[in-house]
């Protein structure tokens, strides 16, 4: 279940790489672009220039490097031709990346044009929540404080946490233990150990927290049709507290709580 410092700068890299295609997704102007022209640039990306592998493609049957989840859309959505960006539109990329063995996974949703307040506060306390979850990471702390941590500022600002589905322990392999729920009571849940490294991805929902899956097996959305954001980064336990290994250019530089200027009303 944890990995060795070595591993860790493996995980690193791959983590640096996966960073860079969200760097180079930032120069694209989304409105009007496909979810599957989006997917299809991301793997010319991700194979040409960065010489790795996109992990999520193949994996249990799945055709796309992926999964791009537009306004009530939680998780899990499919690139389509006929999904095309509209200005006002919230979307969820998330993107897999495997090198050297390693996988790093993040998610992070864009802004299309002139979005709404409600939608890019919806975007903001959900990046604000993923934070939260983060700052619990430590040895010794449980994961119930990270669930705790997560839903507590999404209670707080009147949003509900989607429970069906959670982050989870990466690296030679996507999904491992632990399975890192965004929800829970402090103080409770496995105890976390230096060299751990998981995922922590909140969705955070509108209205209600329940979804349901489409016919396609594979898209998952709000139940009541409501606004849907995530976002995701692969963490790693650290002596001192938690490693971002996944983080981009412009959270190194912002108050990350405030998340990136995207969200500004």
């Amino acid at each position: 279940m944890t990995k060795t410092p070595e591993e860790i700068a493996l995980m690193a890299e791959a983590g640096r790489l996966l960073a860079s295609v969200f760097t180079h997704l930032d120069g694209l102007a989304l409105q009007g672009m496909s979810t599957l022209e989006i997917n299809d640039r991301v793997e010319a990306f991700i194979v040409d220039e960065l010489k790795a592998r996109p992990a999520s493609k193949g994996q249990y049957g799945y055709g796309f490097v992926l999964n791009s989840s537009r306004n009530q859309v939680v998780c899990h959505g499919v690139p389509s031709s006929d999904d095309v960006l509209a200005d006002g539109d919230i979307v969820n990329l998330d993107i897999t990346l495997e090198k050297n063995g390693f996988i790093a996974d993040s998610s992070k949703t864009y802004l299309v044009g002139a979005v709404p307040a409600a939608a890019r506060r919806l975007a903001r306390t959900t990046y604000q929540a993923m934070w939260k979850g983060i700052d619990a990471v430590r040895p010794g702390a449980r994961l119930g404080d990270i669930g705790h941590a997560i839903e507590s500022h999404a209670r707080r600002a009147g949003y509900s946490v989607v429970r069906d589905y959670c982050g989870h322990g990466i690296g030679r392999e996507m999904h491992e233990d632990p399975q890192v729920l965004h929800f829970g009571r402090p103080g409770t849940g496995l105890t976390l150990r230096e060299g751990m490294v998981f995922t922590i991805e909140p969705m955070l929902n509108q209205g209600g927290r329940a979804v349901r899956t489409l016919d396609d097996g594979w898209t998952v959305v709000t139940a009541d049709g409501r606004l849907s954001a995530q976002f995701e980064h692969t963490v790693a336990v650290t002596k001192g507290g938690a490693r971002v290994l996944t983080l981009r250019p412009e959270e190194a530089s912002r108050a990350r709580q405030d998340g990136p200027g995207q969200f500004a009303a």
